[in-house]
């Protein structure tokens, strides 16, 4: 695991408890919030995949 994978994986988990946060108490701003930041996080593990995969096909 690289750290784009770490840090993303992080960030999907810090987004996925704002956005659950926001919905509960019924704060839009929040939920929006969270879900970019989850998403932000997808993108950043997913880059770190991609990374990992052509470090592996390179050797």
């Amino acid at each position: 695991m690289n750290k784009d994978q770490a840090k993303g994986t992080i960030k999907e988990v810090k987004g996925g408890a704002k956005e659950a946060f926001g919905k509960a108490t019924e704060k839009p701003s929040t939920t929006v919030k969270g879900k970019a930041e989850k998403d932000i996080g997808t993108m950043q593990r997913k880059f770190g995949d991609a990374k990992d995969a052509a470090q592996k096909n390179k050797l």
